[in-house]
């Protein structure tokens, strides 16, 4: 049924600012708003970033007169968790999507994987994958793959800031990646693998930090459903007392 405000069994939600959710997997970005939005009857919310259905972790949320703020924060930069899975290749650079091609992993070591991964840092230009939000001529490109279509995109300048290499336990190594805006760690990962001659996907990804905004300070999408509207009104403006300005 398509949202509507006026026969809501709640009045429109009075309160405004920056909502940080921890998304859970299986949920798209705009799950979170939806849910939201329907539960507390917001007219005007957003959010600042999308996170993959299989992905976890941080999502910035803004309501009310803070929705004119989405695009600053959705240039900030992002820090990641990430686990990568080496001798695998995915169309859709994750282990979510069909594997298209598989390759012997032992003569690759921990050390190799790790030198991998720091190359990264620094600028370079990714190409966007297809299983993306990015659009071509007016579509996304998810869209036209999802039609089985493949279109030529244009490569974009990011920048990998810090990369910090945990667990090695072939054939997965966790990281850590700050990277900037429009960074794909999914590519990043099918990169890498190419690098190393054995493929490689994205096993796992948490969100952990967007720009100023950290997970810590994340709600459970539970704690917020069981709120009353008042006292998520109280929660924003605590947060925003907290923020101190931005």
């Amino acid at each position: 049924m398509r949202y509507n405000p006026a026969k809501h069994r709640l009045p429109p939600f009075p309160g405004f600012g920056i909502l940080l959710v921890d998304k859970p997997a299986e949920w798209t970005s705009f799950d979170v708003v939806n849910c939201l939005r329907g539960r507390f009857n917001i007219p005007k919310i957003g959010h600042c970033g999308t996170l993959d259905p299989a992905a976890t972790g941080l999502l910035v949320l803004v309501l009310g007169k803070f929705t004119t703020l989405a695009s600053k924060f959705s240039g900030d930069n992002k820090t990641y968790e990430a686990t990568l899975r080496i001798g695998v290749a995915t169309d859709s650079q994750d282990m979510t999507g069909n594997v298209i091609a598989e390759k012997p992993w032992d003569n690759i070591t921990p050390e190799q994987v790790k030198v991998a991964l720091k190359a990264k840092i620094g600028k370079s230009l990714q190409l966007p994958p297809m299983v993306s939000a990015v659009k071509k001529d007016g579509k996304k490109l998810y869209e036209l793959a999802r039609k089985g279509l493949e279109v030529e995109r244009d490569p974009r300048e990011i920048e990998i800031f810090s990369m910090k290499v945990g667990s090695i336990e072939l054939p997965l190594a966790d990281f850590t990646v700050e990277c900037s805006k429009g960074t794909y760690v999914r590519t990043l990962c099918d990169d890498v693998g190419r690098d190393l001659g054995c493929g490689g996907a994205l096993e796992k990804l948490r969100r952990t930090r967007c720009g100023r905004f950290e997970l810590k300070d994340a709600f459970q999408l539970d704690e917020l459903k069981a709120m009353e509207p008042e006292q998520l009104n109280d929660r924003l403006h605590e947060f925003l007392l907290k923020l101190g300005g931005l």
